[in-house]
Order: structure tokens, then sequence, then C-alpha cells
């Protein structure tokens, strides 16, 4: 079994949300490789791919802004490369790909800030990879940077245990 979580963060909440999701995955399905989307390249073996990434103007990040928020940073960025970019260069999944995404966005309803996990749930069903979730999203409070609610980090262990159990052999 490989697991791998990709993920894109401008300001370090969706990568905070990466590692614990890989934490939980990690005690039902062994090891879980976690790598940011710049790194990302091909993950043709994975049998279980999470992807996620932040919420920007109601979708997924594009340059634009991403320049945006490279701008509001007060210490850089953690991804130059988009989720968006990325998929594009992801291949048909291999018989039985099982995925589930996520994102971080801000703590309004959803037909105010959008949802970076929507595009990403679409994009990947089209490449043939079997959703075993609904996108989920933990929220950040505050301008940016903002930083993640409290409880949210535990929320995304309890989201990720869930889908452990639901594809482990």
């Amino acid at each position: 079994m490989r697991t791998v979580v990709v993920y894109e963060s401008m300001f370090g909440n969706t990568e905070l949300v990466a590692r614990a999701v890989a934490d939980s995955l990690a005690s039902v399905r062994g090891a879980v490789e976690v790598i940011n989307v710049d790194d990302a390249g091909r993950v043709d073996e994975a049998d279980l791919l999470i992807v996620g990434g932040p919420t920007h103007a109601y979708g997924m990040t594009r340059p634009g802004t991403r320049q945006e928020a490279q701008r509001q940073a007060t210490d850089g960025v953690r991804s130059t490369t988009g989720i968006r970019e990325w998929l594009e260069t992801l291949g048909t999944a291999p018989a039985g790909a099982a995925a589930a995404v996520f994102d971080t966005r801000l703590g309004k309803p959803r037909w105010l800030t959008g949802s970076a996990a929507k595009g990403v749930a679409k994009r990947l069903r089209q490449r043939g990879y079997q959703l075993v979730a609904p996108p989920e999203s933990f929220i950040v409070e505050g301008t940016a940077p903002g930083k993640l609610r409290e409880g949210e980090l535990a929320r995304a262990r309890e989201w990720a245990g869930a889908l452990a159990v639901r594809t482990s052999p």
C-alpha cells in the first residue's frame, strides 16, 4: 500500500493539516508520504491519494493569487506551484486508486468563500480516482496569513482516521 498526501500551502496552515492527516493515516495504513506540491511529480503507484490546498478567490489558487499571498507573507510562502497546475500533469489513476481532498478556507459560509477542494475533487474524478469521502474544509481565522481555528488539527486527524478505516484492506 502506498499512501501519499500532496499539499499546497501558502502560510503553513494547509501544511499543518496535511501533516495531521498523514499522522492519523499512518496509524492504520503504515508509512505515509507527505509531499509539497512543488516536489510532487508523479504519484501513479499510490492506492490512496490525499490532496489539499488553500482556497483563494473561490477556488484553487492561480498564479495571481499566489503572488498576492507572497506579498502578504512575512516569511515567504511554503509552495510556489499550485495544485491546479500539478493536477494538469497528473495521469490517469491506477485501477482501484482512491482519493480524498481537503482545503483550508475562511470560516464563512462556503457560498461566500468557495472551496478549492471541490475543484480538486472534480479533476481527480475526471482522471479516474474514486473519491472515498466528500471534500472537506478546515477553517482559518483572521486575515492573511491567519491561523487555523482551534480544534481544526484534531478534526483533521479524526477525518483522516475515518478515511483510513474506509480504505484499509
